[in-house]
């Protein structure tokens, strides 16, 4: 009786340690310099960074991080003229109590501001972005400079 209690313990003791053990598991592929790894990490520390931006320049509720992001994203989807996806967005938006006429001032802002190379995606969601905080912003020089002359 008392060898069959001590295996009882013995195999609760080994399954409770093995259960306090964190398990890895290890995927032979991913490498500790794997620059996909380390563009997801860049990309996302960016997009943070970004939302703080937007929270110390601006004040208000386009200044909460949901509004930021699915406001910004918003506007990006309706200049890529997505507009289902961008009808989606808008619905949580208002969802989450952002003000809707800062979706309208934000897009006249990066319509106002020309077309751009929606290829070049760093520049068109820095344009974005830069919208978002500063609507008001004055058109980029180059684009003035086209309309002054009737060229564009």
């Amino acid at each position: 009786m008392f060898r069959v209690v001590l295996r009882i313990v013995a195999i609760l003791g080994c399954t409770v340690a093995l259960a306090a053990t964190p398990v890895r598991a290890q995927n032979p592929e991913a490498k500790p310099g794997d620059p996909a790894k380390e563009a997801a990490k860049d990309g996302a520390s960016g997009r943070l960074d970004e939302v703080a931006d937007a929270s110390r320049n601006m004040i208000g509720p386009a200044a909460r991080p949901e509004c930021v992001w699915l406001g910004e994203r918003a506007v990006g989807l309706m200049w890529r003229d997505d507009l289902d996806t961008a009808f989606r967005h808008l619905e949580l938006y208002d969802r989450f109590g952002c003000p809707g006429e800062h979706i309208q001032i934000g897009f006249r802002c990066v319509v106002r501001l020309g077309n751009i190379d929606q290829k070049s995606t760093e520049t068109f969601n820095a344009r974005v972005h830069a919208c978002w905080i500063n609507p008001a912003a004055p058109p980029a020089p180059t684009t003035a400079a086209a309309e002054k002359t009737g060229t564009k």
